[in-house]
């Protein structure tokens, strides 16, 4: 995904707020061998970029005065409570460094699953990303986790997707994370004791003549006070 920045001479939170009334955002580029640049983008075209997802996950190319370098989104702030993309950072990328990124899971098959078609169940994307590392030519633009398998009550973890070649997990300690799960809607669990109490109490209550329950025994109506 490709995008255009201009270099930025001026710094200071008087020169970054006068930007952003001219309509673009302030932002910078650091990393490799090279110093860090001021650069501005416009940001109606920055807001828009930012709606999509692979502007987030995935190597974009950055052209700034007819030159091509390519950068990874590291890092967004926007205005508290306005449609404002305040600053913006990018990090240059090496072609021969691996690196560390955050890439968004697209779950497909849950429709088409035994849990959900058959026992009715409902599905939790428990995990919505992965933090992989890898080169930046093996960096996937997102991870595909396949449903279709998932049975009664069942779940799908990291050990049941395979990763692309060269492309390798950071766990910070978690062994097979829980990717998504198939759990019995709440409504059913809770009809399932209640008819289980009623089947009790029909089988705990005296049998008459003939087989039939006794009636309940009425109470005394209470005698009328004489005048």
């Amino acid at each position: 995904m490709k995008f255009v920045a201009f270099e930025r001479a001026k710094q200071g939170t008087g020169a970054s707020r006068r930007l952003r009334i001219s309509g673009k955002t302030p932002g910078i580029v650091y990393g490799g061998d090279t110093q860090p640049q001021l650069i501005e983008i416009d940001h109606n075209a920055l807001w828009h970029a930012l709606k999509k997802e692979a502007f987030h996950a995935s190597v974009l190319e950055m052209e700034i005065g007819g030159a091509v370098s390519k950068v990874l989104l590291r890092d967004v702030q926007y205005h508290p409570f306005r449609q404002l993309v305040q600053h913006i950072d990018f990090q240059r990328v090496d072609a021969k460094t691996r690196m560390t990124m955050k890439v968004p899971l697209h779950f497909k098959g849950e429709e088409e699953s035994e849990a959900v078609k058959i026992d009715l169940n409902l599905v939790n994307h428990v995990t919505t990303e992965l933090e992989l590392n890898c080169l930046p030519s093996d960096l996937p633009e997102f991870i595909e986790v396949d449903l279709s398998g998932l049975k009664k009550n069942g779940t799908v973890t990291l050990k049941d997707i395979k990763l692309p070649k060269g492309v390798k997990w950071v766990s910070h300690g978690k062994v097979n994370p829980v990717l998504a799960s198939a759990v019995t809607p709440a409504a059913e669990e809770a009809d399932a004791p209640a008819e289980g109490a009623a089947a009790a109490d029909a089988a705990a209550a005296p049998a008459g003549k003939g087989g039939k329950a006794a009636p309940a025994a009425k109470t005394p109506a209470a005698k009328t006070a004489k005048k």
